[in-house]
């Protein structure tokens, strides 16, 4: 008979990480009571918007809308707003290839197995993942993609309650299949107190992600506010089919903000094209928002 290789305590943490992470999600993305909802249509899918801020899921999905809709390929997007009680989503379940925004992941999924294994990370581990994440080297990826292996990359997504996203097969991390939903969700982990990761990984993470190599902060910063800490991650991959894939994922926090956006985008003829498609959602975003004076990145 099979036995789990966890010992009793183990199982009973993980559950009860599962069951925090849960609660977590659930308290995130349920539309709050009395809450306005509008919808608009981009290339013939629906951007859905709720808020407890009065006229501002109209706005948003009105704006969002006409960001997206003479775009080409295929967008994604899913936003929360802690502070407005605010979701919008578009084709937030749809799969794409992860590119190197699976890295954050990666990352949580190395930090989680050091707190399991009640250590800091390595020198060796430092090094790794500050490369991963600020410079987006693949080489440092790869080596975490083996160090973590299958199995603690798949546990991580589990207690992180990312149950749409599909590892990539065998050393194929940019082959990672996710969705807006899940990066959002992944966004929420790291800006919120939960059982999965403690303040110190968090704060780790999105200390890196703020420390993102210039070159590659555009994406969902486009349009942020000058009064905000701008934590990114973004990926791009050009394919034989279906062109370019290039997405950015961020979380925008102090002096009062509390927000997070993912864009995913396949079909763009450029990497360039796929940039200015995400940054022409991000600017309405960010000033409807907060409609406060902007950063032009």
């Amino acid at each position: 008979m099979y036995r789990s290789p966890l010992s009793a305590g183990a199982r009973r943490g993980m559950a009860a990480a599962l069951a925090a992470c849960s609660m977590l999600t659930a308290f995130a993305l349920a539309t709050p009571a009395s809450a306005d909802t509008a919808s608009a249509t981009a290339a013939g899918s629906k951007v859905v918007c709720t808020s407890k801020k009065p006229g501002l899921a109209a706005a948003l999905s009105h704006d969002i809308a006409g960001a997206l809709d003479s775009r080409q390929g295929t967008s994604s997007l899913a936003l929360y707003d802690r502070n407005t009680r605010t979701t919008c989503e578009l084709n937030a379940a749809t799969h794409f290839d992860s590119a190197s925004v699976v890295k954050v992941s990666v990352l949580g999924a190395l930090l989680r197995q050091a707190e399991e294994a009640h250590r800091k990370l390595t020198p060796r581990e430092v090094e790794l993942t500050t490369a991963m994440i600020t410079t987006s080297d693949n080489d440092s990826t790869s080596a975490l993609w083996r160090q973590i292996g299958a199995a603690g990359f798949q546990r991580f997504l589990t207690l992180a309650d990312m149950r749409h996203t599909v590892p990539g097969a065998g050393v194929s991390w940019g082959l990672t299949r996710t969705t807006a939903g899940d990066q959002l969700r992944l966004l929420q982990l790291l800006t919120t107190q939960n059982a999965v990761l403690t303040p110190a990984s968090r704060a780790y993470a999105l200390d890196l992600m703020h420390r993102v190599a210039p070159d590659q902060r555009w994406g969902v910063p486009a349009g942020s506010p000058a009064t905000a800490r701008v934590q990114v991650k973004n990926g791009w991959l050009p394919r034989a089919t279906d062109g370019w894939r290039v997405h950015s994922v961020g979380a925008f926090t102090g002096n009062g903000h509390d927000y997070g956006l993912a864009v995913l985008s396949s079909g763009n003829r450029t990497m360039d094209y796929g940039v200015a498609t995400i940054e022409g959602a991000a600017r309405v975003i960010h000033r409807d928002l907060t409609g406060a004076a902007a950063v032009g990145h």
